[in-house]
């Protein structure tokens, strides 16, 4: 009698446990993501500027719900194409990326619609000590001189002035590097900005009047800077509080000159000798 209880315990025991394993498998099959799919990624580091070949890309497995937008399944679909931004390994490759179809390789694919390229001269001091680097922002200032009213005639003459020409101008290379992920400081001698038709006009003259200055700038200001430029009127305004006076020198002691005392010329005088008895004097007159 027992046996045949323990039997029956065992036997609804076994029911029960197919049927929850039954009812588990059909909840998990009807979850979404179950399934994955295949997506371009990056098989390695790539820099913005380079042009895409197979042996850059590779396909992976990926979450079918998580596959991002404009993603790639075909590697032969990016043959010669362009990059405009950088690529980590494993990166999926997405159309916002990459440049136009047709877009040639190098620094032109990174120019945005509208824009022109134009390089600077630099040195460590003008090009910020190396800290402007691709992707910032930076302020355009010319040191010149400029011709006043006031010193308008024959014997006129220009005053000093250092003046911002051009704001938040992006740095789209430093020499012949495009890496925007270039923390450390890098002295060159020349920078290259991205700027407008009439910015690119501006920027060549005031090269070619006076010398250029980069001001390093944040990377989300975008307020202007209402200035008029800096003069050495305004530099040394004329009100400006007299220097103290220095204490006057003590005055050297005079040295003493000596006393010349002059002595008049004898006079020459006559004189007769006189004999009295014995005794012989002389007599002058």
């Amino acid at each position: 009698m027992k046996n045949r209880r323990a039997l029956l315990v065992m036997a609804v025991a076994i029911l029960f446990g197919l049927a929850a394993v039954t009812f588990a498998a059909r909840w998990l099959l009807s979850q979404p993501g179950g399934s994955a799919g295949r997506i371009v990624v990056a098989a390695a580091d790539i820099s913005l500027g380079q042009r895409l070949s197979p042996e850059m890309v590779k396909l992976v497995e990926w979450p079918t719900d998580s596959v991002p937008k404009g993603a790639f399944t075909d590697p032969q679909q990016l043959a010669g194409r362009v990059l405009k931004s950088n690529l980590l390994m494993g990166e999926p490759i997405s159309e916002v990326k990459l440049a136009p179809s047709g877009t040639l390789g190098g620094l032109s694919a990174l120019i945005s619609e509208g824009k022109r390229a134009l390089t600077v001269r630099v040195n460590d001091v003008i090009g910020v000590a190396g800290f402007a680097l691709p992707g910032n922002y930076v302020d355009i200032i010319v040191s010149t001189e400029q011709e006043t009213p006031d010193n308008a005639g024959p014997n006129k003459r220009d005053q000093n002035i250092s003046k911002i020409v051009l704001e938040r101008i992006l740095v789209l290379a430093v020499a012949q590097e495009v890496n925007r992920d270039e923390t450390r400081p890098k002295v060159v001698n020349a920078v290259t900005l991205e700027v407008t038709p009439e910015q690119a006009e501006k920027l060549d003259l005031a090269r070619s009047v006076g010398t250029l200055s980069l001001a390093l700038r944040n990377q989300v200001d975008p307020q202007p800077a209402s200035t008029t430029g800096a003069t050495k009127v305004t530099l040394l305004p004329e009100n400006a509080p007299p220097a103290p006076p220095r204490p006057a020198a003590a005055p050297a002691p005079a040295r003493s000159r000596p006393v010349v005392v002059r002595t008049s010329a004898p006079v020459k005088r006559d004189c007769v000798g006189v004999l009295n008895g014995l005794r012989m004097t002389q007599e002058c007159f």
